[in-house]
């Protein structure tokens, strides 16, 4: 047992998780065979990475633009990537496709082993609930859900269902992450005090379109927008608003800067510490109104300690649209040259950790450290590291109940204070409750749209 996965699983959040179901397959040398819901841009990545694994074949793919799903049936992907593995494209192969995801999951039935999960932020949680109440093990891209409540019930879900699940932050078994989990359990820099966490780079997934109008444009032929929609509100199509990239800056279908790089973020210092839920968080700046988020925010969370950590709190800060850091407290290491835009800083008892956003870590002030040997580390893949948990009948790296469902909640806390600014806001991870707020909790949950309501969700 490496050092990064007994430190998770001794100091995150826990809950009792049943051994994973046994596959659906004859033999123990059958496919491991794979259903694919969102085959675009994000959804196709990760399902050609699954497809990296030799034993695994697609048997389905799901999706509600008719171009992305042709695309997909090549083999190629909306973010120009092309799958070049002649034995993975004929895994490929003949996969059924489909334009609604409940549709697919339950024609495919037992043909199905597992489920990965690609989609606009607001449809995951009725995706992979849909998907554990069948028994599909299930890889879902981050944020997990979009509210704090269907969070809740993604975990019980996920742990009673038996499978194997897999939250989507593939940094999360990268060697830089690694590096930076050993570096901190090893003491380099003694116990932590503080972290800060910094991302400046644009928002490419802004939308061209901010002003909702009434009246609609016309739908593209390709496009099922009311599958689109789903369980959200329904309003008109809008040409450079929402599809097929633009989405994630509403409020109805994303959250935000937060559900976009938060997650990653988060992950890092979840995994370096072993953090539970915040006890409490605010928003620094004036926050967001209306229908879009903000396109800068400032946040500060403050934690429950761990063995990791100097007291009994951590500070933890999240800046992003053009905030810096202060280089009084953040030490930028002379090796670094060019600026860096995006990173996370650990203030440690005896020193810090730089680590720039999917680059490696680097202990300061440097004179500190000269001639440490930094800890060799294990190269991972997210992706296939998922299936051989499913086959083996194990936990995967990032784990629905005792892993990806905290670090999602503190993320949609963030998201909870940016959408009400300035005051703390304190929460009851027991009862997942607002105490000093009780009217906030009205915005945990949402409800779902007639003809797409899911049991316990919405």
């Amino acid at each position: 047992m490496n050092r990064r996965y007994f430190l998770q699983q001794s100091l995150a959040a826990s809950a009792y998780v049943s051994a994973p179901a046994i596959l659906s397959a004859k033999s123990p040398n059958s496919m491991f065979q794979v259903a694919s819901i969102g085959v675009g841009g994000m959804g196709g990545n990760t399902m050609m990475s699954v497809l990296q694994h030799p034993k695994v074949r697609i048997v389905g793919m799901c999706d509600v633009d008719a171009k992305t799903l042709a695309l997909a049936q090549r083999g190629e992907s909306s973010r120009r990537k092309e799958l070049q593995d002649p034995a993975a494209k004929e895994r490929l192969g003949e996969s059924a496709v489909f334009r609604d995801y409940r549709e697919m999951i339950s024609k495919l039935g037992d043909s199905v082993d597992a489920v990965t999960i690609g989609t606009p932020d607001h449809m995951h949680a009725a995706m992979a609930v849909t998907a554990l109440r069948a028994k599909k093990h299930v890889y879902l891209q981050k944020p997990l859900t979009h509210h704090i409540h269907e969070a809740r019930i993604l975990s019980a879900e996920a742990a009673k269902s038996g499978v194997t699940t897999q939250m989507g932050t593939q940094g999360h078994s990268n060697i830089e992450t690694s590096l930076a989990v050993d570096l901190i359990s090893s003491g380099a820099i003694g116990k932590v005090k503080e972290v800060i966490c910094w991302e400046n780079k644009k928002a490419n997934w802004w939308p061209k379109v901010t002003d909702r109008k009434p009246q609609a444009d016309p739908v593209p032929e390709n496009l099922d927008w009311n599958l689109w929609l789903g369980v959200a509100n329904e309003v008109p199509f809008l040409d450079g608003a929402y599809h097929p990239s633009m989405w994630r800056s509403w409020v109805d279908f994303g959250v935000g800067m937060m559900g976009d790089m938060g997650c990653h973020y988060f992950d890092v210092v979840f995994a370096c510490l072993g953090l539970k839920a915040p006890k409490r968080v605010r928003c620094l700046d004036e926050g967001s109104k209306g229908e879009l988020y903000a396109q800068k925010r400032h946040l500060e969370l403050e934690f429950p300690g761990t063995p990791l950590t100097a007291g009994d709190t951590i500070k933890m800060t999240w800046m992003d649209g053009g905030y810096p850091y202060d280089p009084k407290v953040v030490i930028k290491p002379s090796v670094l040259t060019k600026d860096t835009p995006s990173g996370i800083f650990f203030v440690g008892e005896n020193g810090g950790i730089f680590k720039p956003h999917q680059q490696r870590p680097w202990l300061v002030p440097e004179a500190n450290f000269t001639g440490y040997t930094y800890p060799k580390t294990r190269i991972a893949n997210h992706y296939t590291d998922w299936v051989d948990a499913c086959m083996k009948g194990e936990k995967a790296a990032t784990d629905l109940p005792t892993y990806g469902c905290p670090v999602t909640e503190a993320v949609l806390l963030g998201v909870l204070a940016e959408r009400n600014p300035h005051d703390w806001i304190e929460w009851d991870t027991t009862a997942g409750q607002v105490t000093n707020k009780p009217e906030l909790n009205t915005q945990l949950t949402r409800k779902y749209r007639d003809g797409w309501s899911v049991e316990g969700l919405g």
